[in-house]
């Protein structure tokens, strides 16, 4: 299958240039969650994975004014592309050499290999485009991306019925503890910031993590974020 296909994801990105947007509101909620994590974590090298980055926006947003973005190492994961090339022109007008945008499919494990286990996964746009079944799925395969006391940042929008309830359930039975929730009353998006405290776990090459359905083909062409 590819990735969104039959959605042009370049144009999808053009909603985050609206300040009113909800995906722009919720940029600003996932980079807020990204600056805490990295503010809180010890000093030395931090790295950091995200998992259908598109254009990379929270993760760079952050890192290209940030004090701690020297010592991030990061691999941004992303079949398209154009977003891909819009993403490396990002990393380097902000200067930034210990992190790549990569063209790759992140449902399978092989793309994370060589950068996890990570301090930060970002999972986010991905779960509002896969069957609550791959969520738990996905889940379920995130102690093989953490290092020990990793967070894990996500989003998933709350169209009924809403699964974040359900989403905070598996992140507590695989291992994590959940450290911020935004409350249902921000509308439709939801963001989530989960931190493992597990063992590390090696990475099973080779598996596929989930199937990318696509918001529309779940939803029917509603008009919300995925």
């Amino acid at each position: 299958m590819v990735e969104g296909e039959g959605r042009d994801w370049a144009e999808w990105h053009g909603a985050y240039d609206d300040p009113g947007s909800p995906l722009s509101r919720r940029l600003r909620v996932v980079r807020q969650r990204i600056r805490d994590v990295l503010d809180e974590a010890p000093p030395g090298p931090f790295v950091a994975v995200s998992s259908c980055a598109g254009q990379g926006r929270d993760l760079l947003g952050v890192l290209a004014d940030h004090p701690r973005a020297a010592d991030v190492a990061a691999r941004l994961i992303e079949l398209d592309e154009h977003n891909v090339c819009v993403a490396r022109a990002a990393i380097e007008a902000a200067g930034l050499a210990n992190v790549e945008a990569v063209v790759g499919d992140a449902s399978h494990t092989d793309a994370y290999a060589g950068v996890v286990p990570a301090d930060l996964v970002l999972v986010c746009g991905v779960f509002g485009n896969l069957t609550d079944a791959d969520i738990e799925r996905t889940i379920s395969f995130l102690p093989q991306l953490c290092a020990e006391g990793a967070h894990v940042v996500w989003t998933r929008n709350r169209q009924p019925p809403d699964v974040t309830p359900r989403i905070h359930r598996w992140f507590d039975k695989h291992g994590f503890e959940r450290r911020w929730s935004s409350p249902p009353e921000e509308g439709v998006y939801g963001v989530g910031t989960h931190r493992y405290t597990g063992e590390p776990v090696p990475l099973e090459r080779g598996v596929r993590l989930f199937t990318f359905v696509g918001y529309d083909a779940l939803r029917k062409g509603a008009p919300w974020p995925k």
